[in-house]
């Protein structure tokens, strides 16, 4: 109960500080998807099954604070944790590089899956230049946030489980 209960604080935690105090670390326009990482760490550590509903608690929130149509961010963080944890299965995930490539091509994938919807939605939005320029980007930068933020979410979960391990041995 108390994991559940600490995963929500989580994610609503992470959904305010990207819509309010990430604008600070913004380099050249762009800003780190913090929502993406939760995604891609509880695909990894946790599952598929976390990882889609942290997709659906947190795209939510981003579709509400960026005033987009409600239900593009939640469809493609939800595709990229199920793709992800079902990666995530057959590969050795212990490697930083590992999880840092995993964010990279999750964080490449949700940018094309948004932009394809966004197309769909509205096709006078769409420019290949733009898109590239704008998911390349967002992509490598969230990306390189990945070893901090793992580092922080183990520290956090990882401790939150071993009384629960001991407690069943």
């Amino acid at each position: 109960m108390r994991l559940n209960a600490l995963w929500i604080v989580i994610i609503i935690a992470t959904a305010l500080i990207q819509a309010t105090w990430l604008d600070a670390v913004r380099v050249a326009g762009v800003k780190p998807d913090l929502i993406l990482l939760l995604v891609v760490y509880f695909a990894i550590a946790f599952g598929e099954e976390r990882a889609m509903y942290t997709g659906v608690i947190g795209g939510l929130f981003q579709d509400v604070a960026n005033t987009t149509t409600i239900g593009h961010n939640v469809l493609c963080h939800v595709i990229v944790a199920y793709v992800t944890g079902r990666i995530a299965n057959r590969l050795v995930t212990e490697n930083p590089a590992v999880k840092t490539g995993l964010v990279l091509c999750a964080a490449l994938v949700h940018g094309l899956l948004h932009s394809v919807l966004i197309y769909v939605a509205q096709p006078q939005l769409a420019n290949v230049a733009d898109i590239v320029a704008r998911i390349v980007p967002i992509a490598f930068y969230t990306a390189m946030t990945t070893p901090i933020i793992f580092f922080l979410l183990d520290r956090i979960f990882r401790s939150e489980l071993r009384p629960v391990q001991s407690r069943i041995v």
